[in-house]
């Protein structure tokens, strides 16, 4: 048995790379080889937002606080709320974070394939974000 105390582990600042606005990532858990799930707490603040990427197993998101918007490639950005889970299946082009005016935390779950949880792309635009 393994127990993660709370502030074991140190948030960390979402990458430039990956991320547009203000992001804290705080990790939750790591699960050891042979197992490939990993998630973590996001918090983003308003306006913030993920790049558009995809996950080769899919990602799993549980709305924890705020509100936010998440869209998939071609589809209507959808509000998301507190309670609701989100579902992007494997190779899925997506983004998802905070609202122009509210910001949004939620718990992101994912599993690794070949050692890779997340394929980043581009950085979602202005326009396509609504501002």
């Amino acid at each position: 048995m393994e127990i993660k105390r709370i502030g074991s582990q140190p948030s960390k600042k979402g990458p430039a790379d990956w991320f547009t606005g203000t992001v804290r990532i705080d990790p939750l858990f790591e699960v050891p080889e042979p197992g490939r799930a990993s998630a973590a707490s996001v918090t983003f603040e308003p306006g913030a937002r993920t790049a558009w990427h995809t996950h080769p197993l899919g990602q799993t998101l549980i709305v924890t606080s705020g509100c936010g918007w998440a869209q998939r490639w071609g589809g209507p950005i959808e509000e998301i709320r507190p309670g609701e889970v989100i579902w992007f299946p494997p190779g899925e082009k997506h983004w998802h974070g905070a609202t122009s005016t509210t910001a949004m935390t939620h718990t992101a779950i994912q599993e690794k394939l070949d050692g890779k949880a997340v394929d980043w792309l581009e950085h979602v635009s202005e326009e396509q974000y609504g501002n």
